[in-house]
C-alpha cells in the first residue's frame, strides 16, 4: 500500500481556520456543559452498560479503552465524583498507566437503545480503597482497583452519530464469521496462527472458556 501524504495546502493548523469552516456554535450547545452531575446525568450513568474512556500519557500518546458491566456499574460517589471498577483484562494497563502520567480523562457513556450519549471530562485517580471497591464486587469478586474521576465537565451529546451508523438497528448487524476469530487475527499479526483448523478451533474454545471463568 502506497504511504499517504497529507497535502499541506489543505491542512487545518490553527483554530481560527478551523472555526471559519463551520457555522457558529448554537447557544444551547454552549450552555449545556455543566460542572457537575445533575439528576439527568446521574440517571443516564445508572442506566449505562458501556463506556469508553480516553486517556493520554505524559508524552501525549493517546488511548481509548472500553469498559462494560451490568447497568449501575459506575458508582456515583457525589455529584462531582465517579468510580469505575477495573475488571480483569489483558494487564497491558494502558489506561491506568496513562492516568499516572496525565490524569485528564474523557468518558463517553452509552445506553443500549439510546441514540444520545453522555460525555464526561475530568481528572482521574487510581485507588485501592476497600470502601470504594467493596460495593462494586460481582460474583463475590472485588475489583483490584477503581478509577475515581473528579468531574469538571458533563454534557449530553446528540444522536446524529448513532442515527447515521444505525448502531442499534439489528438489520445492520454483521455476521461475526465474516472475519477470522479474535485469536486467529492476533496470532496472524504476531507469532503466527496454526495452519491446522482443529488446533485453531481448540485455541478459540480456550478463549471462550477464559471468558466464562475470568470475567470478574
Amino acid at each position: 500500500m502506497t504511504p499517504f501524504a497529507l497535502n499541506p495546502a489543505f491542512a487545518v493548523t490553527d483554530e481560527t481556520t478551523l472555526r471559519a469552516l463551520f457555522p457558529a456554535t448554537h447557544t444551547l450547545a454552549a450552555l449545556k456543559a455543566l460542572d457537575r452531575l445533575d439528576p439527568h446525568a446521574q440517571e443516564f450513568i445508572r442506566r449505562a452498560l458501556f463506556l469508553c474512556i480516553g486517556t493520554q500519557n505524559a508524552a501525549g500518546k493517546a488511548d481509548v479503552s472500553p469498559r462494560g458491566d451490568p447497568a449501575g456499574f459506575v458508582r456515583i460517589l457525589d455529584d462531582r465524583t465517579l468510580a469505575i471498577p477495573d475488571r480483569p483484562g489483558n494487564n497491558r494497563l494502558d489506561t491506568q498507566s496513562n492516568i499516572l502520567g496525565n490524569p485528564n480523562v474523557g468518558i463517553l457513556f452509552m445506553v443500549p437503545g439510546f441514540d444520545d450519549t453522555l460525555r464526561v471530562n475530568g481528572v482521574a485517580r487510581l485507588t485501592t480503597d476497600p470502601k470504594v471497591l467493596a460495593p462494586m464486587a460481582v460474583n463475590d469478586r472485588t475489583p483490584t482497583l477503581a478509577i475515581v474521576v473528579q468531574v469538571s465537565e458533563v454534557f449530553l451529546h446528540c444522536a446524529k452519530a448513532f442515527r447515521r451508523s444505525r448502531l442499534w438497528d439489528p438489520t445492520q448487524h454483521q455476521d461475526r464469521k465474516a472475519m477470522p476469530s479474535l485469536l486467529k487475527m492476533i496470532l496472524d499479526q504476531t507469532t503466527g496462527a496454526p495452519a491446522d483448523a482443529a488446533e485453531m478451533q481448540r485455541i478459540d474454545q480456550g478463549l471462550e472458556e477464559d471468558y466464562r471463568t475470568s470475567m470478574y
